[in-house]
């Protein structure tokens, strides 16, 4: 009867299959995005950037063509912080390589390690 209940007690803990196996789930982001050549669809693959904001982008370097990716923040609703948050995706040059998928979070507690052996 006590591992009935127990059985219960971690049941009710960890919730529906699949449920804990979505949670692990995060989002990674490799490649860059043209600022200057992007599409709206492309800008908007970028962690924080909506359709709106990409439109503010395209319409931006309408006027004027980025000479570097820090002019970002001369677009509206693109402060330093989220600057920051993207520089490492940005780029002035070649083809844009964005990527965007969904990968398996370490388990908790658990760091994953690089080693070159």
């Amino acid at each position: 009867m006590r591992a009935a209940w127990g059985l219960l007690a971690l049941v009710l803990l960890v919730g529906k299959p699949g449920v804990a196996d979505a949670a692990r789930l995060r989002t990674q982001y490799s490649g860059v995005v043209n600022l200057n050549e992007a599409t709206a669809a492309e800008l908007d693959l970028l962690p924080g950037v909506g359709d709106s904001a990409a439109q503010r982008i395209i319409q931006h370097r309408g006027k004027r063509p980025f000479q570097r990716v820090e002019e970002l923040v001369r677009v509206k609703g693109f402060g330093r912080k989220k600057f920051l948050k993207l520089k490492a995706h940005l780029t002035l040059s070649g083809p844009t390589t964005l990527k965007v998928e969904q990968v398996a979070s370490p388990p908790e507690g658990k760091e994953v390690v690089a080693t070159n052996n």
